[in-house]
């Protein structure tokens, strides 16, 4: 009897100092601030705080030097991280992070684009085009109009960073049918952007993007579905195009390393679950990874989603620039350069 009362002692115990060990415990999420990352607080790490007593520390923005250097020190401070689609992968192969457990963030449910064995989708979103309905005169139509400066001038807003998007959105404007993208034509690519180069205005983060949008300093540009629909909600006078929308998506990663590996591969689980992914979709206007989700989100809302506008979406091949990234980025900043 004494044996079996200290036994059940000491499981009181163990429970007692779990739960402490919980709450003392803290996991640092890195993502790209704004909106998007205020969504993804609320969304995920205040339920998830809630539930587990886990403490969210919210940090970055996502920077891939800063990431690379950490884990080759050894010494890591990040624990899940949200990463473009082409750096998780390539992320994956050169050992830079944690395997995941599939069972654990309930990969049947995910949409197969999005999971790897290293990485779990955020969320997915279009690349659009994006306009000032004061700047211009006539609505602008399909990927050419960014092109036209004479029916619609002004400056173009395009993002800066070397990764799936505005090349392939160059030659889309330039002719070429999305069967035929990949591999890139860098010399077709960058000939149809030096049509425009002197009137491009780079974007480096969503803020910026919004700012350079809402406030016409840019008339039209490509954007994240996701930051112009919020200007709309907010009642900017910006419109959106989603002819040939460029699919493209945002992976969970947990850098090799961690000392809270197990407690962030939960934090996955949780963020990708149903209804963690469908209460993200409703605050951010970006598409759920989980295949569940959408029959949580009001029909008014899926409207806003690039779920709702697949008729000639284009999903951007992630592998073919994870392996030619590297490539095409010295050619990409060269290109800026000059």
């Amino acid at each position: 009897m004494n044996n079996r009362l200290l036994t059940v002692a000491a499981l009181i115990a163990a429970c007692q100092f779990n739960s402490a060990h919980a709450e003392q415990q803290t996991l640092t999420f890195v993502s790209w601030g704004g909106s998007t990352q205020d969504a993804q607080e609320q969304a995920w790490a205040v339920p998830f705080e809630r539930e587990t007593g886990i403490r969210i520390k919210q940090a970055g923005p996502t920077d891939y030097d800063s990431f690379r250097k950490m884990v080759e020190s050894g010494d890591v401070t990040w624990d899940v991280v949200d990463v473009e689609a082409d750096f998780a992968l390539r992320a994956g192969r050169e050992g830079l992070l944690e395997p995941l457990d599939l069972k654990q963030v309930a990969q049947r449910q995910i949409d197969p684009r999005f999971v790897t064995i290293y990485g779990v989708g955020s969320f997915y979103f279009s690349f659009i085009l994006g306009y000032n309905t004061q700047a211009l005169s006539e609505t602008p139509s399909g990927w050419a109009a960014l092109f036209d400066l004479e029916r619609h001038p002004g400056k173009r807003a395009l993002y800066k960073w070397p990764s799936p998007g505005v090349l392939e959105m160059a030659l889309l404007a330039d002719g070429v049918a999305p069967e035929a993208l990949y591999p890139l034509d860098l010399d077709r690519a960058f000939r149809k952007l030096d049509t425009i180069k002197k009137d491009i205005v780079w974007w480096g983060s969503g803020d910026q993007s919004q700012q350079l949008l809402a406030s016409g300093q840019a008339s039209l540009g490509m954007f994240w579905n996701g930051r112009v629909s919020a200007l709309q909600r907010e009642g900017a006078s910006v419109g959106i195009d989603w002819q040939q929308n460029l699919v493209t998506g945002d992976f969970l990663v947990i850098p090799r390393g961690t000392r809270n590996k197990d407690a962030a591969k939960r934090f996955l689980g949780h963020a990708t679950s149903a209804a963690a992914q469908a209460d993200f979709a409703m605050r951010s206007g970006y598409a759920p990874v989980n295949l569940g989700s959408a029959a949580l989100i009001p029909a008014q809302l899926t409207k806003e989603l690039p779920s709702a506008h697949e008729a000639g979406q284009i999903t951007l091949n992630f592998k073919y620039w994870s392996r030619n990234g590297a490539a095409i980025s010295k050619r990409w900043y060269a290109w800026q350069e000059q």
